[in-house]
């Protein structure tokens, strides 16, 4: 009766009695279908390491990686930031480490209680005036503003202005995809159509520049279709909320605020509408009431509530908004935590460094003989470097300088990417990257 697996408890019986309603007789059988060379193939492993051998294995390879010391002047969606040391030390407590809103939310009040608080700090950041408890990403969140704005409108197209992120235009159109929606890209509000649901727009934009709002949504509502901001939360510590600016959705990510891009992922997508939309909103929404008063003349309590599931499982599938599973709950408590350490004065004060920074490198950059840094208006972190190499060349030279460059962007339509890369510098850029990177530029333009 003994279990095959330690971490599967079925027994011989519990094998037999499935495989009899399965009906057939082995689990050989049950796999029969499949070509032998893919079952129980033999796989080409290594001895086991024992748990110090294994320790300082991966020691000895992470000492490879010179990514934390190394000057890098990436961002393009993906940015670094100084996170408030407090983050780390609340989120590594052993009952927030899950990524999961629970499946019985009555009995996990602490756990709704930070999606309530999440769901309050997106909705002042954005100005708008209800959230969700957090998607996937920023692409998914997008995507699924499109698909809601679309079922809202019951309109069958999307307009994306560029320059807009490259990766969320994709997953857009994925998304698009299966309900049939024409997604169009566009480069003037004006081409925006009785036929679009919504204008997406992503501020600041893809390179870089800060966007003005408020002509883009009177541009969309006057078609008759929604304005989905795509807005970096952090630098909304300096702009205008796309609420006031009279968004209809915004969306974003926040990973960078919470801790960093971890080599890729997790990523948390932060998904923001007006109140007519609430039932058209993807994924969970945490709610907060109050005990009606208690018989025995205590205090009422305040409870958490889920207060809306829109996810297919829980709901008929023709009446449900998505299938997101996930609410990366912990990302959004380490979001929620950073953002009121910080606080609205705290995170003004940090756009408001991260931009001088920017700007100050720029200066540098542009007083180099042979650079110049083309400006398309108004600007926060990010800004474009034009030099006396072909753009694919100038990045190769910073390489071998030790240096990451910023992104390549020289393909792009935009006159001003024109053998141009995309530099990135934040409140979190080392003076001495800074430095190192105008020494480079400078030897490299000597040469050229």
């Amino acid at each position: 009766m003994s279990s095959p697996h330690p971490y599967i408890p079925a027994t011989d019986a519990d094998r037999a009695l499935m495989l009899e309603r399965v009906g057939v007789e082995t689990l050989d059988a049950l796999f029969e279908d499949l070509p032998a060379s893919l079952r129980d193939p033999t796989l080409s492993l290594p001895p086991a390491l024992t748990e110090p051998e294994l320790i300082a294995l991966l020691a000895e390879r992470s000492a490879h990686n010179a990514a934390p010391s190394r000057p890098s002047f990436l961002g393009a969606g993906a940015y670094r930031r100084s996170v408030p040391s407090v983050v780390s030390h609340l989120t590594s407590r052993s009952e927030f480490v899950t990524a999961y809103t629970p499946y019985q939310p009555e009995i996990s009040q602490g756990t709704l209680q930070s999606g309530f608080e999440f769901q309050s700090v997106v909705c002042e950041l954005t100005g708008m005036d209800v959230a969700n408890v957090g998607l996937y990403d920023v692409a998914s969140a997008t995507a699924e503003a499109c698909l809601m704005a679309a079922r809202a409108t019951k309109r069958g197209a999307v307009a994306l202005l560029e320059p807009i992120h490259p990766g969320t235009a994709d997953v857009v159109r994925t998304y698009g995809r299966g309900p049939g929606l024409r997604i169009d890209s566009i480069t003037s509000p004006d081409a925006v159509g009785e036929e679009h649901a919504c204008l997406v727009v992503q501020q600041p934009d893809f390179l870089g520049a800060i966007v003005d709002l408020e002509p883009l949504a009177e541009a969309a509502h006057t078609s008759g279709a929604l304005l989905v901001a795509v807005a970096d939360p952090f630098a909304l510590g300096l702009l205008r909320a796309p609420g006031d600016a009279s968004a209809d959705i915004v969306t974003g990510e926040g990973r960078d605020i919470a801790g960093g891009a971890a080599y890729g992922g997790p990523s948390l997508g932060l998904f923001a509408a007006r109140s007519q939309f609430l039932r058209q909103m993807p994924g969970r929404i945490v709610g907060r009431t109050r005990e009606l008063k208690p018989a025995d003349g205590r205090e009422p309590r305040t409870g958490y509530v889920l207060t809306l599931q829109a996810r297919e499982q829980f709901i008929r599938r023709e009446r449900a908004t998505s299938n997101i599973s996930t609410a990366q709950a912990l990302i959004a408590l380490a979001f929620t935590i950073a953002v009121q350490a910080l606080g609205p004065h705290g995170l003004r004060e940090s756009a408001e460094l991260c931009y001088q920074r920017a700007h100050d490198a720029a200066r540098r950059v542009a007083a180099i003989p042979g650079f110049d840094v083309p400006e398309r208006g108004p600007w926060f972190q990010e800004f474009l470097v034009r030099g006396p190499l072909p753009a694919p060349e100038l990045a190769a030279q910073l390489s071998a300088h030790g240096i990451t460059p910023g992104l390549d962007v020289s393909h792009r339509p935009e006159p001003e990417a024109d053998n141009a890369l995309l530099f990135c510098v934040t409140e979190a850029t080392p003076d001495t990257h800074v430095d190192a990177l105008i020494r480079a530029l400078t030897e490299i333009g000597a040469r050229a």
